[in-house]
């Protein structure tokens, strides 16, 4: 790759995150680069219309239009390496794989794949599902905090689709401080009797969730098979993301 290139591309992944843009001295310590280069490289990258420059205080933020297009080819991403990521994680676990976003407060699939031979009746591309109880609820809002989370659930009935369905925001929130220390969720008989899954959190190139990918099927089978599934769905999280960090 061209310096000047790899140069820019630098600037704005360290921009990216940063939500309030950074100024050059700030950026010239966090890339360990010499401030006085480092400030023409953003006067031209503002000038060429990659940047957008606050005078006052002097900072620098990527142009809105950069984060609008990496979004778009974000979720095209999803849809096309993730169906390669599902594939591998057939593969690796025999079980149904699914991957799925956040819609409001529910969960809805946008791809999924099963095993040659399977019994799997219909499809759960598109069909929404309660966040609270559905299989990549938690991982969808691992990263948010007990107000967002409020916030995700402020007119949610908390209605019983299992016999594990958490009761509540309390219950949903102790269950999502789990998740986050384990790094991946475990909904055993929350969504419906009979169900297990595992599932982990993808992140796009700014660090943020947009996704999770999920191994799904009958408790009976899955849950001895429980750190297998997860140690099969975190090495293709890993793979995604960086498919992702590519489109950003």
């Amino acid at each position: 790759m061209d310096s000047s290139v790899g140069k820019g591309l630098d600037i704005l992944s360290a921009l990216a995150r940063r939500t309030s843009g950074a100024s050059a001295t700030d950026l010239a310590r966090d890339l360990g680069r010499d401030r006085s280069r480092l400030s023409r490289n953003l006067h031209e990258m503002a000038d060429a219309g990659f940047l957008l420059q606050e005078p006052a205080p002097r900072v620098f933020a990527p142009h809105w239009r950069l984060y609008a297009e990496a979004q778009e080819v974000t979720a095209h991403r999803l849809r096309t390496d993730g169906l390669t990521t599902l594939e591998g994680m057939v593969g690796d676990t025999g079980e149904s794989c699914y991957l799925g976003v956040l819609v409001g407060d529910t969960t809805v699939t946008i791809a999924e794949r099963v095993p040659a031979g399977s019994n799997h009746v219909g499809s759960w591309i598109g069909r929404p599902y309660p966040a609270y109880c559905s299989d990549s609820g938690q991982a969808l809002l691992c990263d948010a905090d007990g107000d967002e989370v409020a916030a995700v659930f402020a007119r949610t009935d908390f209605v019983r689709h299992g016999p594990n369905t958490p009761t509540g925001l309390d219950d949903f929130l102790g269950r999502l401080a789990v998740t986050r220390d384990r790094g991946y969720s475990v909904v055993d008989e929350e969504a419906e009797p009979g169900l297990y899954s595992v599932a982990v959190p993808v992140r796009d190139f700014r660090g943020e969730v947009v996704a999770a990918l999920q191994v799904v099927g009958p408790r009976v089978r899955l849950a001895p098979r429980t750190d297998i599934c997860a140690a099969a769905a975190l090495r293709w999280s890993r793979w995604l993301e960086s498919a992702l960090r590519g489109a950003g």
